[in-house]
């Protein structure tokens, strides 16, 4: 399952980060940040929770920087 989110980071070192903490986050079987367009894509692995996934990556996310936001 892909899905897509909405995202607030201030630049694109920010963002880059952003998905490499999504990445390697359980659950997620693919990840992408567009800084441009403000937007994360997200692939799950099969049987896995989105909702529960992602407030896991937004923990992540918040731990590499603090002042980003995923809009779930």
């Amino acid at each position: 399952m892909k899905k897509t989110y909405k995202i607030e980071v201030d630049c694109a070192n920010c963002a880059n980060k952003m998905e490499e903490a999504a990445q390697k986050t359980p659950g997620v079987k693919a990840a992408t940040v567009n800084f441009m367009t403000l937007k994360m894509n997200v692939e799950f692995e099969e049987g896995q929770e989105p909702k529960a996934v992602m407030e896991q990556v937004r923990k992540n996310c918040k731990r590499v920087e603090d002042d980003c936001e995923i809009y779930l």
